[in-house]
């Protein structure tokens, strides 16, 4: 598959209805995780490993979302879920994932849950967000896409990973 956009033929109204701004998705459950971490004792000490892996992966969702936004950018596109798509992007991140924005936001969460040596921030990662992000985002963005851009979409979601 080219790296080049496929543009929409027709402007369409039609939004892939996520339940929520992913952003959101991710905040509100490692804020009130956090917040349980400062008041109840930890269930489990993860040690001193997560204080050099958490940046590291801090950084590495960094470099995900600054990429994925400007390829958003450059294809003159809205990233933003709630708002119809113009154009499928496949350039930059895209090429090797087709969710780089939510890879990077999971790995600033998980960076931000380990800087905090807090297992409550992972407990709900695994059990509410990543399950959230599934369910009620990836899939209803999926479903979008490939009623708005059809085979293009389906020949890219056959080449390239959900995830990485």
């Amino acid at each position: 598959m080219a790296d080049a956009e496929h543009a929409r033929s027709t402007p369409s109204t039609d939004i892939p209805h996520v339940v929520a701004p992913p952003p959101l998705i991710y905040l509100l459950p490692l804020a009130v995780t956090l917040a349980i971490d400062h008041w109840l004792p930890r269930p489990v000490p993860l040690g001193r490993w997560p204080i050099v892996l958490g940046p590291s992966l801090l950084v590495a969702g960094c470099c995900l979302l600054w990429p994925s936004l400007s390829a958003f950018r450059k294809a003159r596109t809205n990233p933003k879920p709630w708002k119809p798509s113009t154009t499928l992007v496949i350039a930059g991140p895209y090429r090797f994932t087709r969710n780089p924005m939510h890879l990077g936001f999971t790995c600033i969460y998980l960076g931000i849950a380990l800087c905090a040596n807090s297992l409550w921030p992972l407990l709900a990662l695994a059990l509410v967000v990543l399950p959230l992000m599934h369910w009620f985002v990836i899939r209803r963005e999926e479903r979008y896409l490939e009623r708005t851009f059809g085979a293009p979409y389906r020949e890219y979601r056959q080449t390239v990973r959900r995830w990485i």
